[in-house]
């Protein structure tokens, strides 16, 4: 079944790319730089989209939905928001089509908009829009929304699940009394992503804060997750953002204050796309296939019957369906794999190559000695064990292979993050070892563009947990406190 996907090792690119198509994630749509999420792909989407969202739930936010398209007079009130987003913009121009009389169907040229619209790039302006209509008093603060939606940026190079035109995603936007009620939330959700990221896909972050060079378009600052994919690159895996009062000043968000003042509201807007499905393959994937985290395989245990009669076959669909009832109880999907179009072999490679975490495989001498085979997807390793307690084994083995696959992931960031004091050392590095390079920076912007305009590396952040030393600036020698992480990046 692996056949067709080449080595990560000879083409990382082509692998992903492979692997995506062949293991049944997404396909090019027929729009340029758009994809078709396949049923298989979507529902690992989905298992994310129910974990965050109870995460958000759990915080106190609530989810509403706005418009996808943004009236362009909008994006013209916070400058530096529109500037960040200008040259993505897709425009809606007209709003009818006719024939020409010819059986061609053209744009009908009497049908202009009054005001063109841009379709959502992200939703800052049409929520804090709505926000003054919404906000009068300290009571209706803080005000936590969360939306899950689509967007569009016009992207020129596109990759299935990195970076594509059209993508889906989450945006949360709240308002608060303080500026200090605005940062704790932007931290506390920095904190949810790494949760999430960490916990549910397997995969360690570096939690850190934007230079003023990557932060987000109109924000007052930026807190991002960075992961370490198994090329070298990084992937930023979700931001979140202070924006201070820019919004609210930009469409007059005001509320009344318990001691009777008008004042702007504070902001935060955060957000992860299904970019994340990209982390998650290029983390611990391999040449077989996927290697998904049990809590997020749509398929977390796959049973396999082999038999040569029917007979046989009841038998063992009568025990696994027992085996079901007690996964199930335990909230572990299994699925029972009894057609009779394929042969075993073509299925343990099927369920390889889309990576579910637990394969198990029972013939009538199985059945006779009250046995089964295991195979574990993470470590492809195989072991017989009885019958007698399987469930409970089954339970602990998912866990084992949670585990495992976070810790060979945080193994490999560790092996690949290396300490650097010169420049030659650095741009050495970033062609012979790639990975997260830990230099100082003397914190000005000129330094940052001059660093990635020679070597396409960037900073990655300032991490959250770094500790201040003295030092000096890779590339102009200048003084500095501390480092901060670098890398080429997707």
């Amino acid at each position: 079944m692996s056949k067709g996907i080449i080595s990560k090792d000879e083409d990382y690119s082509q692998w992903f790319n492979d692997l995506v198509i062949k293991a049944d994630l997404a396909e090019y749509a027929p729009v340029r730089g758009c994809m078709i999420i396949k049923p298989y792909g979507y529902s690992i989407w989905e298992k994310m989209q129910a974990a965050l969202d109870k995460m958000f739930k759990d915080t106190g936010h609530s989810n509403a939905y706005f418009p996808l398209f943004i009236p362009k007079s909008f994006f013209s009130k916070e400058a530096s928001h529109v500037d960040g987003f200008a040259k993505e913009c897709a425009v809606v121009t007209h709003y009818r089509l006719k024939n020409d009389g010819e059986g061609n169907i053209i744009v009908d040229e009497d049908a202009k908009l009054e005001e063109e619209l841009i379709v959502r790039p992200t939703s800052e302006t049409i929520i804090w829009h709505t926000y003054k209509g919404w906000i009068q008093s300290y009571r209706d603060l803080p005000l936590l929304i969360n939306q899950w939606a689509n967007v569009v940026r016009w992207e020129m190079r596109t990759r299935l699940f990195l970076r594509t035109t059209e993508f889906l995603w989450q945006e949360g936007h709240t308002a608060h009394a303080t500026a200090q009620e605005a940062v704790a939330e932007t931290e506390q959700m920095l904190e949810v992503y790494a949760d999430f990221v960490e916990n549910w896909m397997g995969v360690p972050v570096v939690k850190g804060r934007k230079t003023a060079n990557e932060r987000f378009a109109g924000a007052l600052d930026t807190y991002c997750i960075e992961a370490l994919m198994q090329d070298g690159k990084a992937l930023q895996a979700g931001t979140s953002h202070f924006l201070g009062q820019n919004f609210a000043k930009a469409f007059d968000v005001k509320f009344t204050t318990k001691e009777g003042t008008l004042e702007h509201v504070w902001a935060t807007s955060w957000g992860v796309s299904t970019r994340l499905m990209g982390a998650l393959i290029m983390t611990h994937s391999d040449d077989a296939g996927l290697v998904l985290p049990p809590k997020l395989a749509p398929i977390q245990v796959v049973a396999v019957p082999i038999y040569k009669h029917d007979e046989e076959l009841e038998n063992i669909r009568t025990y696994i369906k027992g085996l079901s009832a007690e996964l199930r109880a335990k909230g572990i999907s299994i699925k029972f794999d009894d057609r009779d179009t394929q042969r075993p072999g073509f299925k343990f490679a099927e369920y390889e190559l889309k990576g579910v975490p637990l394969r198990i495989a029972i013939g009538s001498r199985d059945m006779q000695n009250g046995t089964v085979e295991l195979a574990r997807r993470d470590t492809r390793t195989k072991e017989t064990v009885t019958q007698d307690g399987l469930a409970n084994h089954i339970e602990q083995l998912l866990e084992d292979i949670q585990t495992n696959i976070y810790q060979k992931a945080f193994k490999f960031r560790e092996e690949n993050t290396t300490e650097v004091d010169t420049y030659d050392e650095f741009k050495r590095l970033l062609d012979e070892k790639p990975g997260f390079l830990s230099a100082h920076w003397d914190g000005t912007p000129e330094t940052e563009q001059r660093i990635k305009d020679e070597t396409k590396a960037t900073i990655r952040c300032i991490p959250l947990n770094n500790k201040q030393e003295e030092g000096k600036c890779i590339l102009t020698g200048n003084p500095s406190t501390q480092r901060v992480l670098f890398a080429r990046a997707y």
